[in-house]
């Protein structure tokens, strides 16, 4: 949870849902903290210099989590919104050390 206690990822038992607002077409890769959209929902904001065709952008930004948290992309998928800027990352593993990761990492 962020410090306002908001959750931007939800915990399954086998590890945890990343919800993230891409922007592609970016100057550059990088996360860059955690938006609250209009609905309350809130998402990791990340930006990849990759172009949207053929799936680059999901691809890079599976890259980017995966080096960032330092997790293998083997273990990262996209399970929702392919074609939208808000996705789904199912990032597989121990959901309370990725959270602690995802904290670490926004601190």
């Amino acid at each position: 949870m962020t410090s306002d206690g908001a959750p931007f990822w939800s915990r399954r038992a086998d590890g945890i849902d990343l919800h993230v607002r891409l922007t592609p077409k970016s100057s550059r890769d990088a996360l860059e903290g955690v938006e609250t959209r209009a609905d309350g929902a809130r998402a990791l904001k990340a930006r990849v210099r990759a172009v949207p065709e053929d799936g680059k952008a999901n691809d890079a930004l599976i890259a980017l989590v995966a080096k960032s948290l330092k997790v293998p992309a083997s273990r990262i998928r996209l399970t929702s919104g392919a074609t939208s800027r808000q996705k789904t990352l199912f990032l597989e593993g121990d959901p309370d050390a990725l959270a602690e990761r995802l904290l670490a990492l926004l601190a």
